[in-house]
């Protein structure tokens, strides 16, 4: 994508998000998608987490983009430029993960700030930055995002732990439901959404008939570089691609995967175990 337009910037600094719709082709998406749904290691390494319903959510997560699809699409210019300008900042890949909200037995995601969690990493600012990539068509019925517009204002609000997932004080939360707009992201396949790291944000079960899958690339500024370590990758230099890398790579189906999925047993629920700590 081109440089992002003030009123691009505007709603990221006022509303916590905003759309870039049609970020990606459906050449791209369809890549994509094949690639997540043929891929074995991802499945294995997948982690089931519970709302608290009994239900699930399932996804993976890897903290270095790779050489493979999945970090063409972390690595491409129109995404890292764009965040560049949102954080003011050198970027650099935070992690990425794939939610698998799958048709009729995904899971909802808990009311949480994803600085919630990553304070917790040694990270003195919220100076981070989330994109979704919608790889399925996100609706209502099928447990697209929900935001809570503005609510990032509030900084930092304390986790408390519910099931397997962390999720935001829902006293706070639900004082924030009356102060501010609660938005469905409804979003396409290929649509991306640039979201700040305080900005509340849920999601409902998926008792449709059509899965909810989505890419989640998360950048950190390298001013924010953590003081301590952490199950997340403190500096390490990104080495942003061509636009047009994603269809080269993903038509090599030797090299459509190519990347190491972190253990999450070891890695986001170390954050979630915390009693007085506090993903979509």
């Amino acid at each position: 994508m081109s440089a992002l337009s003030e009123k691009q910037i505007k709603a990221y600094n006022e509303d916590g998000y905003f759309f870039a719709r049609e970020l990606f082709s459906c050449e791209e998406i369809q890549l994509l998608r094949e690639t997540a749904t043929n891929d074995h290691a991802m499945d294995q390494a997948a982690s089931l987490r519970d709302d608290g319903t009994g239900a699930s959510v399932k996804l993976s997560l890897w903290n270095h983009p790779g050489e493979g699809i999945y970090g063409m699409f972390a690595r491409s210019h129109r995404v890292v430029d764009a965040v560049e300008q949102l954080l003011d900042d050198e970027a650099y890949h935070y992690h990425s993960k794939m939610i698998l909200k799958d048709a009729k037995v995904g899971g909802a995601w808990a009311w949480h700030q994803d600085y919630g969690y990553w304070y917790q990493n040694g990270l003195l600012f919220p100076d981070l930055c989330s994109v979704m990539i919608a790889v399925d068509t996100a609706t209502e019925q099928n447990g697209c995002l929900q935001v809570l517009q503005g609510s990032h204002r509030m900084g930092r609000v304390n986790h408390i732990l519910s099931g397997d997932q962390a999720g935001a004080d829902m006293e706070r939360v639900e004082h924030a439901k009356d102060a501010f707009p609660l938005v469905h992201c409804t979003m396409t396949a290929g649509d991306a959404l640039f979201f700040h790291p305080n900005l509340l944000h849920a999601s409902a079960a998926n008792r449709s008939d059509d899965p909810r899958w989505a890419l989640i690339c998360c950048y950190n500024a390298r001013s924010n570089n953590p003081y301590k370590e952490s199950h997340h990758p403190s500096y390490t230099k990104l080495l942003k691609v061509d636009d047009e890398m994603i269809i080269r790579v993903g038509r090599d189906d030797a090299q459509r995967a190519r990347v190491d999925f972190a253990n999450l047993d070891s890695d986001d629920r170390s954050a979630t175990s915390l009693p007085d700590d506090p993903n979509q």
